[in-house]
């Protein structure tokens, strides 16, 4: 290789390479044309791959020293300045497009409502009607515990926080993923993940408040309901779009319509997995924290349904759900 016509011809590429270089880092890489960054991209794997030849054949310290400050710039502006793309559209997926994302699912968001409360209505009806039903979807020891001790059993949490909140957390993921991944059966796994629940959770409240216990019950549900309970409703509204694409498609073909109600699926439980995190510490911390006041759950509950409720539902510009991170 000769090396000085190497030097002359790679020179003017490095020239091109540090003019845009100190473009981006006096004024910002996004004052930068569309075709300067990819000119910017160029250059800086151009440079890299000279800087690998100037060290393999020993080019002289100057030549070296220069490109790997070269290539150190470009590496700050092609990659780094990618991470904070990357961060902004995180931040804005969680400020506006999972936001529109719930107010565009809606109707599905209602009907995974429905669906659960029906399971709470027969939940409950059933309790009463038949004692004996009670046994099929509630642990023997919770009954024996509140029917013979009049207790309720969330004190084994405390002293065991952070285990108890980590089992939560990983419990109620994968009680979303079902719900999310019962929409590939035409739906039918999600409607009975959301019924089950809600069956489960109205024989419960039937069981504690044949004994009194329903006020310390629903404080140590509320703080942290009020974020899973609606997450468990996301990802059963994610589940029945799914369902939705393989059944009713419209005029779209299934593969089409499933990649297109996928993507807000997706979005869905994007929101979902920061809500259940929320509340798999709530539930492991401050629900079973014999300490705090009963009334002072309630309040937080309310506070956060109230939150929630707002960042979900308040007015946003009508625009496309933003794709998530």
């Amino acid at each position: 290789m000769d090396v000085q016509r190497w030097l002359v011809r790679q020179e003017v590429h490095w020239a091109s390479l540090e003019k845009l270089l100190h473009q981006a880092e006096k004024n910002g890489i996004k004052t930068l044309s569309a075709r300067d960054i990819r000119q910017l991209s160029s250059l800086y794997r151009l440079a890299s791959a000279d800087l690998a030849r100037a060290q393999t054949r020993q080019l002289g310290i100057g030549v070296t020293d220069y490109l790997q400050d070269l290539v150190r710039r470009g590496y700050s502006q092609v990659y780094q300045g990618r991470q904070r793309q990357d961060g902004q559209e995180i931040i804005r997926f969680y400020q506006q497009g999972f936001p529109q994302t719930v107010q565009a699912s809606w109707a599905y968001i209602l009907a995974a409502v429905l669906i659960f409360g029906l399971g709470i209505y027969m939940g409950w009806c059933y309790t009463w009607q038949d004692p004996a039903f009670m046994q099929l979807v509630i642990p023997e020891h919770i009954i024996r515990l509140v029917q013979e001790e009049g207790k309720l059993w969330m004190g084994s949490i405390v002293g065991v926080e952070p285990l108890a909140s980590s089992q939560i957390m990983t419990n109620n993921i994968s009680v979303t993923l079902s719900a999310l991944a019962g929409g590939i059966f035409a739906g039918l796994g999600t409607l009975f993940i959301l019924w089950y629940n809600g069956l489960h959770i109205g024989a419960i409240a039937t069981l504690v408040g044949q004994h009194n216990l329903a006020y310390p019950f629903w404080a140590f549900v509320f703080p942290h309901g009020a974020l899973e309970l609606p997450a468990i409703f996301l990802s059963g509204a994610a589940g029945l779009l799914l369902g939705q694409a393989l059944i009713f498609p419209g005029r779209r073909s299934r593969l089409l319509a499933l990649k297109q109600q996928g993507q807000l699926a997706a979005q869905l439980m994007f929101g979902v997995v920061p809500m259940l995190v929320i509340a798999g510490l709530i539930e492991g911390f401050f629900s079973p924290n014999p300490a705090i006041p009963d009334g002072l759950k309630y309040l937080v509950g309310i506070i956060l349904l109230v939150a929630l409720l707002l960042y979900c539902f308040w007015p946003l510009p009508q625009s496309n759900p933003t794709p998530g991170p």
